[in-house]
């Protein structure tokens, strides 16, 4: 006898403690290292002999197999940073995937350089390797992959084209920390890697923090200059001049040392996921109309966040279009105690912030001298708005170690919402239903061109 669903009166299949589980788990170690911070008194890059933020940076590199990391105070600045320190400036394109975090896209804005869209993998959600050749213009200087949920991109390909066109690649590692593609790590691929410490990350801080890595020396000390607004600080006595332009981006020490103690755990953590995710998925994988995270086997995925696709045909449902399917399967789902998110409602190029063109005033960086026009029109990236209008994702919860017991649980709730497909179907085709993005001011032109 099936069990009536939460949403109609049912009692929810997840337990109210596993509807939001500890996430970063907070230890013993961690207070221990925040409090060892206390005690020394070094507090900042510039304190002489400062153990942390040094102690991190030689064993993150460590981690990436790379010879540089410099820390800083967020994953965007990492991403600004590395732009910079290649020498990217204004007017120069720069190719990003169609679905990211909105940082990817506007880490260029900070050096006047314009963002290039190109649409994503329907199966990887990274960006789509094909594409990417024919929007390389005169102008593009790099390309920023990202590894998207913690499955790295398609690297070879991408290194394969950097090498035709003489072109730099910063790989967006924020969510694929330990990830590795054939046998390479993640971020330690491209000329530069950039990291985020976010609490959201699989490796955090008890904040915001940010990583980058290269095999390259200048890179490396260029980064270190313009975090302490173009301070050299190899000299003996610190002498408070600046050679070139900067801001004031370091990482604090209490910072380091919070990541310093998660990072000595991350690999135990890793294992248990490893035990975890998979059972979760094969449950999941009974059911008929989910579309699983897939992973190649030339690469590990890290299920910094897993992605299901919902499709009504292969579940049965006739008449419903697959975003009014996921609407219907949010709000079971979210009843249940399954706590199921969006993750990013729009494609980049329909932020608003893209769509204005306007960064600085006066149109710039497009309107700079020479700049070639940019179309961000959503029917230009249909796999991404196919993406986000049939997706959820499970974002932080099953980052828990011990998230097995509510990984479970919300492997009963789906089945629950499957048991009651017929329920669904007909809550779907009653229900009003628009786009995610089409609540977001500013977007014009492109919401009515993907919407149609």
């Amino acid at each position: 006898m099936k069990a009536d669903l939460a949403m109609f009166g049912g009692k929810p299949a997840v337990r109210p403690e596993y509807r939001r589980l500890e996430w970063p788990v907070v230890t013993q170690a961690d207070r221990d290292a925040v409090l060892r911070v206390l005690d020394h008194g070094k507090f900042t890059v510039g304190a002489k002999e400062e153990p942390e933020i040094s102690g991190l940076e030689s064993e993150w590199a460590a981690f990436c197999d790379t010879r540089h990391a410099v820390s800083v105070n967020s994953g965007t600045v990492a991403l600004e940073l590395a732009l910079t320190a290649l020498g990217i400036g204004p007017g120069d394109e720069v190719i990003v995937p169609a679905l990211s975090y909105v940082a990817t896209a506007m880490a260029p804005l900070y050096q006047l350089a314009v963002p290039v869209f190109v649409d994503i993998d329907p199966v990887s959600f990274n960006i789509d390797v094909t594409q990417i050749e024919a929007k390389i213009t005169n102008r593009t200087r790099a390309i920023i992959p990202v590894h998207l949920g913690g499955l790295p991109a398609d690297m070879d390909e991408i290194l394969a084209l950097a090498r035709k066109y003489d072109l730099y690649v910063i790989e967006d590692a924020v969510q694929a920390q330990g990830g590795k593609y054939r046998g390479r790590t993640a971020g330690s691929i491209g000329d530069v890697g950039c990291f985020s410490l976010n609490v959201e990350k699989s490796i955090p801080t008890c904040g915001e923090g940010g990583l980058i890595v290269t095999d390259d020396e200048r890179v490396a000390e260029r980064c270190r200059s313009l975090r302490i607004l173009g301070e050299d600080l190899s000299t003996e006595e610190r002498l408070y001049v600046s050679a070139t332009r900067g801001s004031n981006l370091k990482l604090s020490a209490v910072l380091a040392a919070f990541t310093r103690a998660q990072l000595d755990r991350f690999w135990d953590y890793q294992v248990r996921r490893e035990q975890n995710i998979p059972v979760f998925l094969n449950r999941l994988a009974e059911l008929p109309g989910i579309v699983l995270p897939s992973v190649p086997d030339d690469r590990t995925h890290m299920w910094h966040m897993l992605r299901f696709r919902f499709d009504p045909e292969a579940a049965g449902l006739d008449g419903i279009t697959p975003g009014q399917f996921r609407q219907a399967l949010r709000r079971a789902l979210l009843a249940e105690g399954v706590p199921l998110t969006h993750y990013q409602i729009i494609p980049l190029p329909g932020q608003p912030v893209f769509q204005e063109q306007d960064a600085y005033g006066r149109g710039y960086p497009w309107s700079l001298p020479g700049v070639n026009p940019q179309r961000y029109d959503l029917a230009d990236y249909p796999v991404t708005c196919a993406v986000i209008e049939d997706s959820l994702c499970l974002r932080r919860m099953h980052l828990n170690p011990d998230a097995g017991p509510a990984l479970e649980e919300y492997a009963d709730a789906f089945q629950r919402v499957w048991e009651n497909l017929d329920v669904i179907g007909r809550f779907a085709r009653s229900a009003p239903y628009a786009p995610p993005w089409a609540a977001v001011k500013g977007v014009g032109r492109a919401h009515a061109g993907a919407a149609a």
